[in-house]
């Protein structure tokens, strides 16, 4: 662990020393700095190829997948803290009531969406915030998803009405469906958030939310909770992924709970990790601090629909970034010359263009991943088909797009975040005071400009570095010969040299819309 940590610390000082004059992406402030544009691309992309030598030849990696583990809930009083239902509830309620505002704020608020509550919660406060905690500190969202609260107290309701029966519908969920219907509602939130024109209006939101609950319940009646929340609910997949990086895990001991676990619980080692309906039930379970990242090698099949999810989220965030660039704004213009400016609020040519972003970025994405899984196959003399070694290698891919996230909005959520407080107060925009905050300004220098662009060089590269380290794990698992494992990381390494260079070229740029 020591030595990864040098490799760590000697990647990052390595960017450290290499600058260029550039904006701060999403801070709109221009940063001088002393080096040219290529000369700093060229060194962040030499750290992580670095990186890899380093990794390769001094971190001894094993075919197995054992790291240290802490139990947080090992002895009474943790126990009884962090799993009893009086502690809990306080939290669930909260969430209950959070979902319930922005319904309410969004139809019976002010439709301006600065003096409204949903447009600053659900965009800022929630998307970013919550993927970034999920990543962090663990799986929260199965803690606070109120419609998995919600339903679970119907469920109660159901049993006090009808001793002996259950709400679930009891239908099969089709297996080969897999994470589909998550994926495609994802898929859906993406094309609102980049490119439907009405997606800050509070009454929007407020329907969006509406229709989105509708579908969540539904599916959790029909299919079962766990069922729906493990393939169907958007963000519980969404979050889920993410949650593997993070510090903790939920881990069940008691493997005899998994007999009546309604879903695919255990991985190729036989053990459950952040199950959350084993967890529920089982007698003897652990909340347990861990590595950083080492949840992304658990010995378990990546499927071709988790796979889609993983390059989809990579896609989304980049496009997200490159959206705001001047080379957009002249992709959109070309439509609207093509086109016309002329249609309705929705079907007109600049959300042609986003449209067009949206679907295009990920199949782009996907080929070139492809592309490169093909080169794998190929290092290895195809003991391992392209899309095997695609899926193989899929998860090696989550440090990046959490990486760039965090890089992308960490402006958003601290600068435009703020405007949480002033409308917890008048969350309707009415002239309301309820805590004493309405007058509270934003405070724009709360980070420097300079400061916040080497941190996102910093979050990027170490998100690259940590990437190389997974991949190189997993290959030391799949393949026996260390030799050929090597080789079959060469292709991947150019991958992620390249994307460093992109990423770090588009926070670069200054926005322009």
């Amino acid at each position: 662990m020591n030595k990864w940590k040098i490799v760590l610390l000697t990647a990052v000082a390595m960017v450290s020393l290499v600058a260029w004059p550039a904006y701060a992406h999403g801070f709109g402030e221009r940063t001088e700095l002393p080096v040219p544009l290529g000369y700093f691309l060229i060194g962040a992309g030499l750290a992580v190829a670095l990186s890899f030598v380093f990794i390769s030849v001094l971190v001894k990696i094993s075919a197995g997948v054992s790291y240290w583990r802490f139990n947080l809930i090992g002895s009474g009083w943790s126990k009884a803290t962090l799993t009893s239902p009086l502690t809990l509830l306080p939290v669930k309620l909260l969430s209950v009531i959070l979902l319930g505002l922005v319904i309410a704020t969004g139809f019976g608020g002010d439709s301006n969406s600065l003096l409204n509550f949903s447009p600053t919660f659900v965009w800022i406060v929630w998307w970013v915030g919550m993927a970034i905690a999920v990543a962090l500190v663990g799986n929260i969202w199965a803690l606070v998803n109120p419609w998995k609260i919600l339903f679970t107290w119907g469920e109660g309701l159901y049993r006090l009405i009808r001793p002996g029966h259950e709400l679930p519908l009891g239908r099969e969920y089709p297996a080969k469906y897999g994470i589909w219907p998550g994926l495609v509602l994802f898929a859906l939130y993406t094309w609102i958030q980049d490119a439907y024109p009405n997606s800050d209006v509070p009454i929007q939101i407020a329907i969006m939310a509406v229709i989105y609950s509708v579908i969540t319940l539904g599916g959790m009646a029909i299919f079962g909770k766990h069922q729906w929340l493990k393939k169907g609910e958007a963000f519980s997949v969404i979050f889920g992924l993410l949650s593997r990086f993070s510090m903790t895990e939920v881990r069940v001991v008691d493997l005899g709970a998994c007999q009546a676990c309604s879903t695919e619980c255990r991985d190729l080692d036989g053990e459950c990790v952040d199950c959350y309906e084993c967890f529920e039930r089982a007698k003897t379970r652990e909340i347990n601090l861990r590595p950083f990242a080492i949840g992304l090698c658990r010995n378990e099949p990546v499927t071709n629909d988790v796979l889609a999810l993983v390059v989809l989220m990579l896609a989304t965030v980049t496009f997200d970034g490159f959206s705001a660039t001047s080379a957009w704004a002249e992709f959109q213009t070309f439509v609207v010359n093509s086109f016309g400016s002329s249609g309705g609020e929705i079907f007109n040519s600049l959300v042609l263009a986003d449209t067009l972003g949206v679907l295009l970025v990920p199949v782009g994405f996907f080929l070139v991943y492809m592309f490169f899984s093909k080169l794998m196959a190929g290092s290895v003399d195809g003991q391992v088909g392209a899309l095997e070694m695609a899926r193989i290698f899929g998860f090696s891919l989550i440090p990046i797009a959490l990486a760039y996230n965090i890089a992308h909005f960490i402006t958003l959520l601290l600068i435009q975040g703020q405007l949480i407080v002033p409308l917890l107060s008048d969350p309707f925009g009415s002239g309301w005071n309820l805590f004493g905050t309405v007058d509270y300004s934003l405070n724009i220098s709360i980070i420097n400009a300079r400061i916040l662009w080497f941190l996102s060089v910093a979050l990027i590269v170490l998100g690259h570095v940590l990437a190389v380290y997974l991949a190189h794990r997993v290959a030391i698992r799949t393949f026996a010969n260390r030799t050929t494992a090597l080789r079959s990381q060469y292709p991947m390494l150019a991958l992620m040299v390249m994307y460093t260079v992109i990423s770090l070229w588009i926070i670069a740029q200054p926005i322009v819309q």
